[in-house]
This record gives structure tokens, C-alpha cells and sequence, in this order.
């Protein structure tokens, strides 16, 4: 697979003090991916700095390929402060807001090579960027799944964002939509927009709804799940909608899930989410990774 969108360094700030980690959910799918199993390349923007090298040996200790474009303002930096409930609201540097991806001869040929491309928050209100990018996913003939994932803090045109990333879901095999994208976006409810995916010509669309669960529908096949109940408790939100987007898209590759089938990758898709948030930072689990733990100290 070949995943394309943004990598950074996450600062966390709570009462704890302040931590980092490595993220980005284009990151956090491709890395997701490799963890069920799937070979990934990311295609991303990344800063010659230490920040840069941070992400570099991450990507390598979980074995994705990196396909980066040089960043000539450093590596993106997303500082979040967590609120009671554990929602981070973020700010973002000047790399964030200025991010641009390149697609040379490398990126095209890795495209040209995968089962499926998946994107994720990814510059749809920058014009020319999309053109290259629809260009070279057309070229490749591989499906594509897309999580448009705006962030207010990168958004730069509300309207030329929701051309450029119905420009790429037309067609596309699945879409992932949040409760917060359809507000950002649409000023509507995720269900409305689930709607008008489906008529654009989604193949899936995935609807996470937060505490409300999740719909899932494709071929006039409509699914619903609420949110997995797990031992322990949520530690931390971050790459939940991450984690989910990467099981879906790790279905799709090998087999066309139809009917009943629907519903067990949902399920799965939610029990993901719901282990991811037992744990502090966006590395996906799986449900197995809460046997025979402490939880008590899970996230400590």
C-alpha cells in the first residue's frame, strides 16, 4: 500500500507536562497498516532537521518505506492541549500551513506498484497540489481510499477544499468522513454527507460519529456499530480515527467485502479505534494488546 499526507511531531501539553511523539495520520495509517500486516510506503513531507530524523527511525523501527519531499521550513510541528475529556485542540507551525508533497518518478512508480493508495489530510484547498495528485493516482489505476481529515489550523479555503477532495472521492473505493469533518466542511451532519458521497459514487463510506459509534455503507448495504467496550479505560483519543481508517483500508485489499461481510469490517474497524484509545499516543492496536496487562498503567 501506499499512503499519501502529512508527518509530524505531536506536543502534547497537559497537566502532566509535555511530550512528543512521532504522528501525523497519514503517518499513523501507514504505520497501522504494517502493524496488520500490510507493507506500506508514505508519501510526505518532511524536514531535513532532527525533528525530521525522529520521524525517519520511527518510520524505519516499524518498517514503512519513506518517500519524502523536502520541507524548506522544517518539519511539521501539531501542538495540542488536552482538555479534561482528552479531545486535544491544536496549533499548528508554519510547516503544517505551508505543507506541499511532490510527486516525481519515485512516488508515481510506488503508486504504479500498490494494491491501494490511501490519502490522508492532505492539502485539497491547494489547487495545483490536488491536479498532481489526481494525475498520479489516475496513472497508477490502483483504488483509492481517502480520509479528508481537515484541520482548522491548516485550512486555508473551506470552499476550495471540498472541490479538491470531491475531485478524488468521486469514484473512489472508500471514504472516510468524521462527525467534525461535515461540520468544518459542510455546516452538516455526517449523515448528510454520507448521503452525498454515496451519489457522488463512494464505493464505501465510513461515518464515525465519536461516543455515537460508526456507519458504514456500500452497495446499498447501510451498517451501524457503536464505540467497542474494552477493559481498561480511555487513555487518550488521539489516532482513534486513524486506527479505524487503516483496519477499513486494510479489508479492501485483497478481497471486495459485500453484504454481511460489511459489518465485520466495522466491527473490527471499531475495536481498533476503542484498543488505540486505551493507550497514550496514536500507535494502532489491536484488541490483543490488552492481554494479561497491567491496565492500571496502560497509558502511564
Amino acid at each position: 500500500m501506499v499512503v499519501v499526507g502529512d508527518a509530524l511531531i505531536d506536543e502534547l501539553r497537559n497537566d502532566n507536562g509535555v511530550r512528543e511523539f512521532v504522528g501525523g495520520a497519514a503517518l499513523n495509517v501507514a504505520v497501522g497498516l504494517t502493524r496488520l500486516g500490510v507493507p506500506a510506503t508514505l508519501i510526505a513531507m518532511v524536514g531535513d532537521d532532527e525533528p525530521g530524523a525522529h520521524i525517519r527511525s520511527y518510520l524505519a523501527d516499524y518498517g514503512v518505506t519513506l518517500l519524502a519531499t523536502p520541507s524548506p521550513l522544517g518539519t511539521a510541528r501539531a501542538v495540542s492541549t488536552r482538555s479534561g475529556g482528552g479531545e486535544p485542540q491544536y496549533v499548528f507551525n508554519e510547516a503544517s500551513q505551508q505543507r506541499r508533497i511532490r510527486f516525481g518518478e519515485a512516488e508515481r512508480a510506488a503508486m504504479a506498484d500498490a494494491a491501494l493508495v490511501a490519502v490522508s489530510c492532505f492539502a485539497f484547498d491547494d489547487e495545483e497540489q490536488t491536479a498532481e495528485l489526481a494525475q498520479a493516482v489516475a496513472a497508477s489505476g490502483a483504488p483509492l481510499a481517502i480520509d479528508p481529515n481537515p484541520r482548522l489550523g491548516m485550512l486555508h479555503d473551506r470552499d476550495r477544499f471540498v472541490s479538491g477532495f470531491e475531485r478524488l472521492a468521486a469514484g473512489a473505493a472508500l471514504v472516510k468522513v468524521g462527525e467534525d469533518d461535515a461540520r468544518l466542511l459542510y455546516r452538516e451532519h455526517v449523515d448528510a454527507l454520507r448521503a452525498r458521497l454515496v451519489d457522488l459514487g463512494v464505493g464505501a463510506v465510513l461515518a464515525t460519529e465519536g461516543a455515537t459509534g460508526a456507519t458504514l455503507e456500500a452497495d446499498g448495504v447501510v451498517v451501524t456499530r457503536p464505540i467497542s467496550h474494552l477493559p481498561g479505560r480511555i487513555v487518550d483519543t488521539m489516532g482513534a480515527g486513524d486506527a479505524a481508517f487503516a483496519a477499513s483500508v486494510e479489508a479492501l485489499i485483497d478481497r471486495e467485502p459485500d453484504g454481511e461481510e460489511w459489518g465485520e469490517v466495522l466491527q473490527f474497524a471499531m475495536d481498533v479505534a476503542a484498543a488505540t484509545c486505551r493507550f497514550e499516543g496514536a500507535l494502532l492496536r489491536t484488541p490483543a494488546a490488552l492481554e494479561g496487562r497491567d491496565l492500571d498503567r496502560i497509558g502511564t
